[in-house]
């Protein structure tokens, strides 16, 4: 038995926050974190089965934003970060480097945590002349989003507070500090909190889907930021996973597909 504890009103996202212990800081790509993760075994019987949104954050950036570039990438299944490379480079995707994508990628997340073109020079090597020009281009290319920040802002500005799409609220009184540090995170905070919020919204919203169709002697265990965790028998695998697909990727229709990344195997570090 995994005894943790899950907070509600912790992080201001609306995202569950973890404790005693908190599961959803062991890193994920590092080695200690693979480790660490593997010291979590399904009982004699049994495996895990995870569930995880693929890249929700921008898929509900372009959905909210209603870019329509973005959205006709994300229904034809294109890898939206090449795309966008191919885009600011442009190049043809097939001749999109290693760089170039991670490049694009860097500043297709970057931009719905408000990035600005030192943050951009950081993260890629950029000089701030370039990474600055490299802001600019994208919100050419990705003028719905540039709109949909705009008018977030605004919101934030005129009601003093930003939404999930299912009417959430966070109060964001600090974008109207005469402070300009303070200002510019809290306008950070609001543009981001559509998206994050309800894409957490959607988490939970799934996770009561889940609990009341699993079968007898499957149960929820883990919930990790994008991600749900399954213990069940092995014999049940296969129906836990049609569940856990069907409520996760059919919480809400947008106008872009959701999908979901399901794995599984005996121990959380061995999941494929």
């Amino acid at each position: 038995m995994l005894f943790r504890s899950y907070n509600q009103t912790i992080a201001q996202t609306g995202r569950l926050s973890s404790t005693n212990p908190n599961l959803q800081n062991i890193p994920v790509r590092t080695e200690t974190g693979k480790e660490i993760r593997k010291a979590f075994v399904a009982d004699t019987g049994k495996v895990l089965v995870s569930a995880d949104y693929s890249q929700i954050e921008l898929r509900l950036a372009a959905a909210l934003a209603d870019d329509k570039p973005m959205i006709a990438a994300f229904k034809s299944g294109a890898d939206i970060h090449t795309l966008t490379a191919a885009e600011m480079f442009n190049v043809k995707p097939e001749k999109v480097t290693k760089d170039q994508r991670y490049a694009a990628k860097t500043i297709n997340f970057g931009v719905l945590y408000g990035m600005n073109p030192h943050g951009l020079s950081v993260a890629t090597g950029f000089d701030y002349d370039k990474a600055r020009e490299f802001i600019d281009r994208y919100f050419g290319l990705r003028k719905g989003v540039a709109d949909y920040i705009t008018k977030i802002k605004k919101m934030a500005h005129d009601a003093g507070y930003t939404e999930t799409i299912f009417g959430r609220r966070r109060p964001c009184p600090d974008v109207n500090s005469s402070n300009f540090a303070i200002r510019a995170a809290a306008e950070r905070a609001a543009v981001n909190m559509p998206l994050q919020g309800t894409a957490a919204d959607m988490m939970k919203l799934a996770m009561i889907a889940i609990h009341k169709k699993l079968p007898e002697n499957s149960n929820l265990i883990l919930q990790i930021h994008d991600e749900l965790i399954v213990e069940c028998p092995k014999e049940q695998a296969a129906k836990v996973t049609r569940i856990m697909r069907q409520e996760m990727e059919n919480v809400y229709k947008f106008k872009v597909p959701i999908e979901v990344e399901v794995r599984q195997g005996t121990s959380w570090g061995k999941l494929k």
